[in-house]
């Protein structure tokens, strides 16, 4: 063990000792005790984790949207935006960071990804399908559930900028989410989680019988996971 990772497990071993593992807390606790949590020397990103008990493997039991947090998420994401013509103007006048067409699928191509979310237009859809096995797996490639498959490319790009994120549930039914900063104030951090567990309250599949949410937790980069109480 290096001494920067010998440094790293004690903080974190120092920051576990103010969690019960075993217990819950109730959101606004939760969201104070992982800002204390958060020691590390930069401005760590707060997570939440949400356990479903819907099936990954079924279609139908998928949750996925969007939904733009009133407080963002502390970052300015690099947003790049595939389409042609006159919508490639109303991409730039958006403040989109990345606008191409072909030349954008090439660069792609070569793995060229140096964006945070990719947004298309309908229409060139079909283009994207020679690199769908590069944007897939890195949860980049653009779907209309996700809002980013659109012709109204200026909205999408900046409510983007703005704080706009994407819910969708992992292998494992887990659906993890960005919610701000350590450095946000509890009460900022505490409606952006409102406001995307409303979501996905929301979201429930109409085919999923029994409990739905199974537990959710908020952990900071660097801090342990805080179980919060289901009943916010």
């Amino acid at each position: 063990m290096t001494p920067q990772e010998e440094k790293v497990g004690k903080r974190l071993n120092e920051a576990e000792k103010l969690v019960d593992k075993n217990g819950t807390y109730k959101l606004l606790e939760a969201v104070a005790l992982v800002k204390e949590t958060a020691t590390a020397k930069f401005d760590e990103t707060i997570e939440i984790h949400i356990k479903l008990g819907s099936d990954p493997k079924r279609s139908d039991q998928m949750v996925r949207g969007t939904i733009s947090l009133p407080h963002g998420i502390g970052r300015t994401r690099k947003i790049a935006v595939l389409a042609k013509g006159e919508k490639q103007k109303e991409a730039e006048a958006a403040g989109a960071d990345i606008i191409g067409s072909d030349d954008l699928i090439e660069d792609i191509s070569k793995g060229k990804l140096a964006f945070d979310v990719l947004v298309a237009t309908p229409d060139v859809m079909k283009d994207l399908s020679v690199v769908a096995k590069i944007l897939g797996p890195k949860g980049l490639m653009p779907n209309p559930k996700s809002g980013t498959v659109t012709f109204e490319i200026g909205r999408a790009v900046e409510e983007f900028k703005k704080g706009r994120v994407e819910y969708k549930n992992d292998s494992f039914g887990i659906i993890h989410v960005p919610v701000g900063k350590a450095s946000f104030e509890k009460e900022k951090l505490e409606d952006n989680i409102k406001i995307l567990l409303e979501a996905v309250v929301k979201a429930k599949p109409s085919s999923l019988k029994g409990q739905y949410i199974r537990s959710i937790s908020i952990s900071s980069t660097m801090g342990p996971g805080i179980f919060v109480e289901q009943k916010i």
